[in-house]
């Protein structure tokens, strides 16, 4: 076999259809397209044109918007969930993540107010609700407020904390 003898596979290779071209070729008249319709008059719009109907992503508004990039997402811990450890503990970040009541230590912990406590306790935490602060200090123990390190967008900026950003403002201002 020499290179000019090469030639495709019987049947594989087929002439363009030409459509249009009077009623004796075939594909005369309406050229294949049928008898009126959106079809016949035109190409399609696009890919997610639904016929005229409202489409999909007008439908759905809720799925475009906002999303806050100096968002701060607390982990949530109860009051009454503070009631498994022992009298005069230390409670950390890093003990709630031993425990299972918080995820992990890398997002901020917030003390919530739901429940009641009666061990003497020294909580360490982010941010602690008012009840929160006001039901631990009732049992006899005391809450200590941990530097918050900002995430997401801030950090980008600058990893500061927001005692330090708000010294910063105070700065700028007087």
């Amino acid at each position: 076999m020499k290179l000019h003898e090469l030639k495709p596979a019987r049947g594989s290779v087929t002439r363009k259809t030409r459509v249009g071209r009077g009623i004796a070729a075939g594909k005369g008249k309406t050229a294949g397209r049928g008898t009126k319709g959106q079809g016949a008059r035109g190409a399609m719009k696009h890919a997610y044109f639904e016929g005229g109907q409202l489409s999909l992503v007008r439908r759905l508004p809720f799925r475009r918007g906002f999303t806050n990039l100096f968002k701060i997402y607390y982990q949530e811990v109860k009051v009454e969930q503070l009631e498994a450890f022992d009298a005069g503990t230390v409670v950390t970040p890093e003990m709630l993540a031993e425990r299972g009541f918080v995820r992990g230590t890398d997002k901020p912990v917030v003390i919530l107010g739901n429940g009641t406590l009666s061990k003497k306790l020294t909580v360490k935490a982010h941010r602690f609700t008012k009840s929160a602060a006001q039901k631990i200090a009732d049992a006899g123990g005391t809450t200590e407020q941990l530097p918050l390190l900002l995430t997401g967008a801030r950090a980008t900026i600058k990893k500061i904390t927001k005692e330090q950003l708000a010294a910063l403002k105070a700065q700028q201002q007087g």
